[in-house]
Order: C-alpha cells, then sequence, then structure tokens
C-alpha cells in the first residue's frame, strides 16, 4: 500500500510525523539526500512548514524549532507522531479524561485540517490530527516513507488503558515478542507497543518513527558520513527485518527497516 488515501487513516491510526529543528534548512538538506524528499521552507502564514514529498506524494513534515512562548524553552529536536481523528476537540476532552496532558490545545491549521500535542500519562508526547482538505501520509511502507510508529513506555498497562480510552486504539501482546504489543484499529495492526528496555538511563517514554529503506546498511552507512549517530547498530529481527535505531545531525531520532521478504 505505497499510496493512501484518506479512508486508510480511521481514527486512531498514525497518520502523520513532522519534525522540529533548530536549523531547519539543514534538517530538509539531510534527509533530502538520506531519504529522497523534496522540500521547501514554506511561506510565513504556515510558519514555514515545509512539506516533504516523494515522488510528489507528502511524506512528512520538517519545521523550524520556535521558543515555547517569549524566552521560553525551545522544545526538543524530535519526530512527532500524530493519531487520526474525527474530532479534535472532542479527542483533546477524552485525552484529558483519560488522564494525559494537553500541551497544545486543538488549534486550526489554515483550512488543511484541526490539531493538537499532548502527553500521555506514561509521559509520551503524540499529536493528534483532525483532517479537512489534507488527510496525512499520502505514501508509506515504501523505501523514504513512513512504515511504522511504535510508544516506547514505562508502563505498557497504563499506556494500554490511556490510548483505548483517549482514541480507541485496541492492544494484545504480539505472539512470540516478549513486552511487546501490538496497538490496532478495528482489527487491523497500526502501530507497536514496547517496554524502555534497552534505552540509556532517563529516556523519557516516546514514540518511535520508523522509516523504509531499501538497504538499512548502507543507508546507515550515508547516515553517519552525513554527520548522523547509530544508537542501535543494524540487526536481523526475524520474520521482520533488518533495522537501525539513528539520529539525524541535530539530535532528532529514528528508525529504519528494510522488512522482510
Amino acid at each position: 500500500m505505497p499510496d493512501v488515501t484518506a479512508e486508510h487513516y480511521p481514527p486512531g491510526t498514525p497518520c502523520w510525523v513532522d519534525l522540529m529543528a533548530p536549523d531547519q534548512q539543514a534538517a530538509l538538506d539531510f534527509y533530502r539526500d538520506l531519504f529522497g524528499w523534496q522540500g521547501e521552507i514554506g511561506p510565513p502564514e504556515t510558519g514555514g512548514y515545509a512539506m516533504c514529498t516523494l515522488n510528489g506524494k507528502a511524506v512528512a513534515g520538517i519545521m523550524a524549532a520556535q521558543p515555547m512562548g517569549e524566552g521560553g524553552p525551545t522544545p526538543p529536536t524530535v519526530w512527532t507522531t500524530y493519531l487520526a481523528s474525527a474530532d479534535a476537540d472532542a479527542t483533546q476532552a477524552a485525552i484529558a479524561a483519560a488522564g494525559g496532558t494537553v500541551v497544545f490545545p486543538a488549534m486550526d491549521v489554515l483550512t488543511v485540517g484541526r490539531m493538537l500535542v499532548a502527553t500521555d500519562p506514561t509521559g509520551a508526547a503524540f499529536g493528534v490530527w483532525q483532517p479537512v482538505d489534507f488527510y496525512g501520509a499520502q505514501k508509506v511502507n515504501e523505501p523514504g516513507a513512513l512504515t511504522w510508529n511504535e510508544l516506547h513506555t514505562s508502563d505498557i498497562p497504563e499506556a494500554a488503558r490511556f490510548y483505548r480510552g483517549a482514541l480507541g486504539l485496541d492492544s494484545a501482546p504480539m505472539e512470540g515478542a516478549d513486552n511487546y504489543h501490538s496497538f490496532s484499529v478495528g482489527g487491523r495492526p497500526v502501530g507497536g507497543l514496547t517496554t524502555l528496555e534497552g534505552a540509556p538511563p532517563g529516556v523519557p517514554s516516546h514514540w518511535l518513527t520508523y522509516f523504509a529503506v531499501d538497504d538499512t546498511d548502507s543507508t546507515v552507512d550515508a547516515l553517519v558520513k552525513a554527520g548522523g549517530g547509530v544508537l542501535v547498530p543494524p540487526f536481523d529481527l526475524a520474520t521482520v527485518g533488518r533495522m537501525a535505531v539513528v539520529q539525524d545531525p541535530q539530535g532528532a531520532v529514528f528508525a529504519v527497516i528494510k522488512a522482510a521478504t
């Protein structure tokens, strides 16, 4: 399913990712060279937001990190996962009722949609996207595009309870995988849920973005040559594929994977 249409993103499904980077142009250049994306800094009315495309289809966004309020701290350099919603305001209320924290309340994004950013009770940040003119990633599951979203959490039962109550995501242990659960919508797996086991001390709960590649090792080599870093070197995961966890030159963490055939 490389090309995606709106019906593939029922409520609760990861539908978009974007990056806040201190140097937006450097990030655009890096991901262009790594994944073949095309994108440029947008007009002032969009806050300079860059819509990145692959073969003419939207795959991700990159924006300049801005201080949170006058004199406030600059947000961390991270990839944010957005979950689809039919009604961002209703989802915002459900997030609060389920014990989450709304960081940026629901707001209109021109005519393209309505969004908010929140954290779950274990501290993982995520976005919510209610589409209007734009439904989310138009290309997935092929080299250079989004292929998986995975929550790493300090408390699997609490996270499972929250996402079920706030966004209608079901979860269940994945057969043959210790401490790994799958999120599903309407019986279809849409994401992963696992522990923080193996993470460096102090790493908070977080969503991890996976991008598909045609060769994990050569992609990691290219990333290192471009100034990125390797957190988990390439390894094979039975029946899943060959993957690695990396960070770009500005510190944003993501994973790359060549799926098993």
